[in-house]
């Protein structure tokens, strides 16, 4: 019986890593493969290029961050209750990411959103199609609201997290959801 390879997975989990410590653009095949401990023959076996690597690690990080925001917002009780838990999830994550590597990575769909917009379409639809479903996940939160309201909501989340990363200073997240519920209210 043949052993079982985790090379692509480590491929997936290195590129996820390298794309939010660095960004894109920034982080080439080779790379990716010496921190995966992955030959570059190997790469090519599974993914034809960076890009269609990208696809899936966008889809693999999504897959494990996707059964948290929906128990987090399909519990029971008040969507503004749910929403906070997720703003407070995010904000701790934030947290743990600056006490763990030394600085807030931000969000790996709005980094790589704001990078490869007008430059990769694939895998600009593959964030719009991820974008798409938490905004679906955020309005069924708010019943009687409007679906723009909630990106405007989920645009709050992101457009904070884009501020912590960028003062790697993830306090700026304390109070991310009193200031978006006071929105809510205006």
């Amino acid at each position: 019986m043949g052993r079982t390879s985790t090379a692509r997975e480590r491929l997936l989990d290195a590129a996820c890593a390298l794309v939010l410590e660095r960004g894109y653009t920034a982080v080439g095949v080779a790379e990716i493969c010496a921190r995966a401990d992955v030959k570059k023959g190997s790469f090519y076996h599974f993914f034809p290029s960076k890009q269609a690597l990208t696809v899936e690690a966008v889809n693999a990080h999504w897959a494990a961050q996707r059964p948290s925001w929906t128990a987090l917002l399909a519990a029971p009780g008040p969507g503004e209750d749910r929403l906070r838990g997720l703003f407070e999830q995010q904000a701790a994550a934030q947290r743990a990411a600056r006490a763990e590597h030394g600085s807030v990575h931000g969000c790996l769909f709005g980094n790589l959103a704001l990078e490869v917009s007008g430059r990769d379409e694939v895998v600009q639809a593959r964030l719009a199609e991820i974008f798409d479903e938490q905004i679906d996940l955020v309005h069924a939160a708010l019943p009687g609201r409007s679906r723009d309201t909630a990106r405007a909501v989920l645009a709050q989340l992101e457009g904070m997290v884009l501020f912590a990363k960028l003062s790697d200073d993830p306090s700026l997240l304390d109070g991310l959801w009193d200031r978006t519920a006071l929105l809510l209210r205006a």
